[in-house]
This record gives C-alpha cells, structure tokens and sequence, in this order.
C-alpha cells in the first residue's frame, strides 16, 4: 500500500509539473521551471516520501526549494497558477486571496489579473488587493474601510457602482487626489479589462 501510495505521488507530480509551468508563463515567469522533488523517508503513517516543491525561477541557477527562494510576489503567483491546475468545471468552491499581487506591478499586476478572470469563471474568486491593475477585472467591488469613533473601531463596507469603481481604481493609482489624468488611466484600465473578461 505505501509502494502504490509513492509510485501514484511520482506520476502526479511529474503530471503537476508540466501544468504548473505552463501556467507560469501567462503570470509573466516565463523563464521559470517548477519541480516536484520526492524524496525516501523513514516509514511513518504519512508514508515513505518527503515532498518538496523545488523552482530554478533564472536559468542555470539550479533547482531549489520554493519557499527559500522565491520572492513574496513570485510565491503568490506560483501559488496562483497552482490553484489554476486544479480548475474544474464541477467546483463549487470559493478562492480567497488576500493581495496575491503583493510585490508586483504594471504588466505582472494586470497578468494577475487576467488570470483571477479566468479563475473566477469556473469558481468564485475575492480578491484583497492595493493594485489598481487587479481591481480592473473584478466583476464586483467592495470598498473596505475602518472608521475610528472615539473608542470604538468599526468597519464599513460598500458595494460599489460602476463609476464608484472607476473614481476607487483612480485614488489607488494617484493616492488621495484624483486628478483627470488618473481618472483616464482607470477608465482605459476598466474598458480594457471589459473586453478581455467578455472574451
């Protein structure tokens, strides 16, 4: 039983590798290889294998163990294009991601938020996030806000409308004042990220 446990755990995760990489290359990681590293342990109740996910993120830099060597914003996007391996068209699930986009910007930011898009037509997707670039493909939009009266801490939130959306996808681009230039940055922003999602 363990012999089958380990030889279906090496077929899967030369399986996973080849789907893994693949997704890497639309999250703007092109260049980086993902392996499954399994190693023989000592028997236990978990079986005889350590599992390590191992990345060469620059050619020629040898394999390694991911959390040692990946960034905050590499690891978020491996940790997206994971997720995207395992997408099924009979999922019922919800993908919580608090600033998966940390570390990142401009064309890897918008990449991020490409793929959310294309996760968030198979499963529900909330996304937490400071980047301008992912918000502008999200289909809904809650703006979250504490509010500090005296003593008390309170937390509101807004569902907001469409122009709302474009004003918030502003003030993330300019900071607290909005200026016209910013405003026609989230508006192209919005436009373009409405054409990709209907495509």
């Amino acid at each position: 039983e363990v012999a089958f446990l380990s030889k279906e755990r090496h077929k899967f995760a030369s399986q996973l590798d080849k789907k893994v990489e693949r997704e890497l290359k639309p999250l703007k990681l092109e260049l980086a290889r993902f392996k499954t590293d399994i190693a023989i342990v000592d028997h236990s109740k978990f079986g005889c294998d350590q599992v390590c996910f191992t990345t060469e993120i620059n050619p020629g830099a040898g394999f390694k163990p991911l959390n040692k060597i990946a960034s905050g914003g590499e690891l978020s996007r491996f940790l997206l294009a994971v997720k995207l391996c395992f997408l099924s068209e009979k999922n019922n699930k919800t993908q919580i991601f608090d600033e998966i986009d940390r570390g990142v910007g401009g064309a890897t930011a918008s990449a991020i938020g490409k793929r959310l898009l294309q996760l968030s037509k198979h499963e529900q997707v909330l996304a937490v996030t400071h980047s301008a670039q992912v918000a502008a493909y999200s289909d809904n939009h809650l703006k979250v806000e504490k509010i500090n009266s005296g003593k008390l801490t309170n937390t509101k939130v807004d569902i907001l409308t469409e122009e709302r959306i474009v004003r918030e996808i502003a003030r993330m681009l300019s900071g607290e004042l909005i200026t016209s230039e910013a405003l026609a940055a989230s508006a192209t922003l919005r436009n373009s990220s409405r054409e990709e999602g209907a495509n």
